[in-house]
């Protein structure tokens, strides 16, 4: 199903034309009005965002020309200035502010003085507070020559400003702030613990028309609709905008953008992993009256909050929680249970652990919390648990999730379970009674991870919400949380100790080759008796298809063995799936759980278990680019796919994804590809923005899901 046209930039441009243009007659005191958007969009920082729209970040000053009808004497004349944002902007809520040109200075106020003059225009610098309200302003102005009177000379755009000292999301590093607020690409990483993966995403938030809608994203919120005048006035706090953001990226509780599912059932919408960047997801969710876009699942939500984030000024930075627990009863233990007859995992417990987990941190201050929780801050719009009675979470500063803070808010509780909850392993008898294998503190979150700065490497930043497992300072960290009182840690003195039984046999699945879909899955079984005594076991072996949530969704092998084991002996049984035992099945989600238990047969039925989670990798998509890398200069890009099955691929489609690049996702039907052969497809574009950018490529069949290519080019001004 290939994405449609969704080319209405002609329609932005036509608004921007509507809003932005300031040449037009507004009074007998005014004759035109010049805004000199090059030169202000690029101090601001906002060049890529629009060159024909006036765009600017809070806390700086920017320039504006009038031409009056008449002479203009500075000494004699008074200029007022009149900035409104909001439905009912107001000078006692902050979205209303009155200045005069050349007036006494006035802390966090608006303010505006001469440039130049000449005789019959004047060029003044205006200057917004760094805590001013963001969002869609008018500027008018009030002339006391002759009779006062109120002209308007036209609108702009106000967003965060990192740049600027006194704004709360003030971010020193100019290199952080190319990478959290300016780069348009990057990666959201999936898969394992055990096999990280890096997916390309496209984040576009300097796109013409992103920066409207998500303007139009904070307008459509229940906070605005319920009070217009107080969310416009309180959009100055970058605390409370994460929280909308947070809540209106999911469609829950409101005409938020994405519509979650997790079931594996996407015939009406896109599976969660087709979507390449935020751009296609946003005009979607816009052009169609905000209504919600089918699917997304954590990363999608992660990646277009960055995008809007972003947009808005605030630095973001997608990021991946390993092995992240999801505690719905609050005890910070997830249990899971798994047959004895089979070793199936079973569904018993609405905790999960989820093989990952993605959400953002935006970096800002915390005026609201004690000193030294400023700095980046979790915001997760995947609705998973409500917070004050909405489906968002955040923000959390990170420094308190490492410090054991679970009472400050918003939702530290929450997220210190996701990276420090206890895993608990139980084995199910045919009689219905259960026995505790093991319990672990040490499986959940591990290689918290975020693209470097800079680079295309990971970072690993789990040490900033942990201290090392088994450590005198995680210790202290899980007694300090405990004595805080929070519901979420009740239990936890009852499960901080790892719990392993001693037992005669061991059992562990070893891969020594990686999983490649159109393969078979080879891994080995390796049991080790270390009693003095020979062991006679029964040995259930199970692989299921998981979806990333730790959810199971089929069985698709099983082997039931007896065997023998000598004392101090290790012996291996080799584990093979066939891809036609997997291939159909494993669509949307690309983990297979293996597991065994071994029972020792006599009188003492010891049990013994062990689990592994692989991660199947999709076949080799290559993308390369050619031509020279200008501005405006056509190029080309390659796309080769290589069919490694036996079998025809069906229904197979490429979609070419690049911000800066493409202005909107190129799809093409390629149709049937048949066994072991190659397809190459040549797709010309012209790129528009200069700097680094990320060309991404998807490929789909009936056979392989989304599978993904990347390939950064920097385009060069002209000449």
């Amino acid at each position: 199903m290939p994405f449609p046209n969704l080319d209405f930039y002609s329609c932005i441009q036509l608004q921007n034309s509507r809003q932005c243009n300031l040449s037009f007659p507004t009074s007998s005191e005014v004759r035109s009005v010049e805004f000199d958007f090059e030169k202000n969009n690029a101090a601001h920082q906002t060049r890529g965002v629009s060159s024909s729209s006036p765009i600017l970040r809070r806390g700086q000053p920017f320039t504006i020309t009038l031409h009056l009808n008449r002479t203009f004497q500075e000494r004699s004349d008074t200029l007022d200035l009149i900035t409104e944002t909001g439905p009912s902007p107001s000078e006692a809520s902050g979205t209303r502010a009155v200045f005069r040109v050349s007036g006494p200075p006035v802390r966090s106020s608006w303010s505006a003085a001469v440039q130049n003059s000449s005789s019959s225009s004047v060029t003044l610098s205006v200057t917004s507070p760094a805590n001013a309200s963001i969002g869609k302003y008018s500027l008018k102005i009030q002339a006391s020559k002759g009779t006062p009177q109120i002209s308007a000379l036209g609108e702009f755009i106000l967003l965060f400003n990192p740049w600027c000292a006194a704004d709360s999301v003030f971010l020193a590093n100019e290199d952080e702030r190319q990478e959290y607020v300016m780069s348009e690409h990057g990666f959201v990483y999936q898969g394992t613990s055990e096999h990280i993966e890096a997916t390309p995403w496209d984040f576009g938030q300097f796109e013409a028309d992103i920066v409207h809608i998500c303007l139009e994203l904070l307008d459509v919120s229940p906070k605005h609709r319920k009070n217009p005048g107080l969310d416009c006035s309180r959009r100055s706090d970058p605390s409370y905008v994460g929280r909308v953001v947070s809540a209106m990226v999911n469609c829950v509780d409101d005409r938020g953008i994405i519509n979650g599912r997790w079931d594996g059932v996407y015939y009406d919408g896109f599976s969660p992993s087709r979507w390449n960047g935020s751009v296609d997801i946003l005009r979607r969710w816009f052009s169609c009256g905000c209504q919600p876009v089918k699917y997304g699942q954590c990363w999608v939500f992660a990646a277009v909050m960055c995008t809007v984030m972003r947009c808005l000024g605030i630095p973001t930075r997608p990021v991946t929680n390993y092995d992240s627990a999801h505690d719905t009863d609050g005890n910070l233990t997830i249990d899971e249970f798994y047959t004895l007859r089979y070793g199936m995992k079973v569904k018993e417990s609405n905790d999960s652990m989820w093989n990952f987990h993605v959400w953002v941190e935006s970096w800002m201050a915390r005026p609201d919390l004690p000193a030294g929780y400023e700095g980046w801050q979790v915001l997760d719009p995947t609705p998973q648990e409500k917070s004050e009675g909405v489906h968002c979470c955040g923000p959390a500063p990170v420094k308190a999730i490492l410090e054991g803070d679970t009472d400050l808010k918003y939702d530290v509780a929450f997220v210190f379970a996701e990276v420090n909850a206890d895993k608990v392993c139980w084995v199910v008898k045919p009689d219905g009674t259960m026995i505790r294998d093991s319990s672990d503190i040490k499986t959940i979150g591990k290689n918290i991870s975020t693209k470097a700065v800079g680079s295309s490497e990971r970072e690993d930043i789990t040490h900033l919400y942990k201290y090392p497992e088994g450590s005198v300072k995680e210790r202290a960290v899980f007694e300090k949380a405990i004595q805080r009182g929070s519901r979420i840690l009740k239990n936890m003195l009852e499960h901080s100790d790892s719990y392993q039984i001693t037992k005669g046999v061991q059992l562990n699945f070893v891969q020594e080759t990686h999983a490649v879909s159109g393969k078979e899955i080879a891994v080995t079984l390796v049991m080790f008796n270390n009693s003095e005594t020979a062991k006679s076991l029964t040995l259930n072996i199970n692989a299921q298809v998981m979806l990333y949530t730790g959810r199971p969704t089929c069985q698709i092998w099983s082997r039931r063995v007896t065997a023998k084991i000598g004392p101090n002996t290790e012996t291996e049984f080799p584990v093979s799936i066939a891809y036609s035992q997997y291939g159909r099945i494993l669509r949307h989600s690309n983990t297979v759980k293996l597991t065994a238990i071994a029972v020792e047969d006599g009188g003492s039925c010891e049990t013994s278990f062990t689990e592994k989670n692989v991660v199947v990798s999709n076949p080799e998509l290559l993308l390369e680019v050619s031509g020279e890398p200008v501005q405006y200069q056509p190029m080309m890009a390659e796309v080769t796919f290589f069919n490694p099955l036996l079998e025809p691929l069906t229904d197979c489609t490429m979609s070419l994804t690049g911000s800066g690049l493409l202005f909107k996702t190129i799809d093409t039907c390629v149709g049937t590809l048949g066994p072991q052969l190659r397809v190459r497809l040549q797709i010309p574009f012209t790129p528009t923005k200069t700097g680094s950018r990320m060309l991404t490529v998807g490929f789909n069949s009936d056979q392989f899901c989304d599978i993904k290519a990347y390939t950064s080019v920097t385009i060069n001004p002209p000449k």
